[in-house]
């Protein structure tokens, strides 16, 4: 019988549960099934993996106590997803203080080959100019082309109307081009 209390009939049930109001079930979902992208997303605004976990992980806490009073249960990924992008905001405070208080250590260079030391140093100098925009168009863009979201799933998610969105995106890839000296 589909949507009994066994819980194994799958994405049906699974919608069900939502809309019934029932949190862990539908947090548990949730989990499951944007774990993983939400990780990558953090992960890339914050730049550390074991950071990047803990702020999803607080995320689906906060999701999961809050969940009586969401308005409409179909808005939980968006929910968490701004949550995700608050917690790695918070993270980047914090960092800040920590930077200002106590002097960083230079790290030595890693041994590795030709192409993998010059993939690394791209990479590193994309992730670099990303964290010096402001922080606005540095979401917009991690969304928009690590998360492929387009335009209105982004407006959405940072609670900013559509035409902000273009506008972020447009800046912000205008101010990569510069600081990679392609423009």
């Amino acid at each position: 019988m589909a949507g009994t209390a066994g819980g194994t009939d799958g994405p049906p049930g699974r919608a069900g549960r939502a809309l019934a109001g029932d949190g862990t079930a539908a947090v548990t979902d949730l989990f499951r099934d944007h774990h993983l992208e939400l990780v990558r997303l953090a992960l890339v605004m914050v730049g550390d993996l074991a950071t990047a976990e803990d702020v999803v992980q607080d995320a689906f806490e906060r999701l999961h106590r809050g969940w009586p009073g969401l308005r409409q249960p179909s808005s939980g990924l968006a929910y968490v997803r701004s949550s995700v992008l608050n917690g790695c905001r918070s993270v980047h405070r914090r960092a800040a203080v920590a930077r200002k208080h106590a002097p960083q250590l230079a790290e030595p260079p890693a041994p590795g080959g030709a192409d993998a030391q010059a993939a690394a140093d791209d990479r590193g100098e994309l992730a670099a100019a990303l964290r010096r925009l402001p922080r606005r168009q540095r979401e917009v863009l991690v969304l928009r082309y690590y998360l492929d979201l387009d335009v209105a799933e982004i407006a959405v998610t940072l609670r900013i109307a559509p035409s902000s969105v273009r506008a972020a995106n447009t800046r912000g890839l205008a101010a990569l081009a510069r600081a990679l000296g392609e423009g």
